[in-house]
């Protein structure tokens, strides 16, 4: 999960955090992200499948902000998941 400076949160699923990263940061990413300067990475976990992240993702896609907020900092040191939010 990524932050913008505006405070803006935004989530997606890749197998290289650090190549998503440059991506995103040199405008090649997503483009809800170009120009909203620099990004800050606020959360990341492994997870299970391809199948699984898709899942998680859903789910915390439809989040209103300040549940994200909290639902990433509850899991901040957390291993290995593959639980949805609640």
């Amino acid at each position: 999960m990524l932050e913008t400076p505006q405070g803006a949160l935004y989530t997606g699923i890749t197998t290289d955090v650090a190549r998503r990263m440059a991506q995103h940061e040199s405008g090649r990413g997503a483009k809800a992200l170009r120009g909203r300067g620099p990004l800050a990475l606020v959360h990341q976990e492994p997870v299970g499948s391809h199948g699984d992240a898709l899942r998680l993702e859903a789910e915390v896609k439809r989040l209103p902000a300040a549940r994200k907020r909290s639902w990433f900092q509850g899991r901040q040191g957390l291993e290995e998941t593959s639980c949805i939010p609640s």
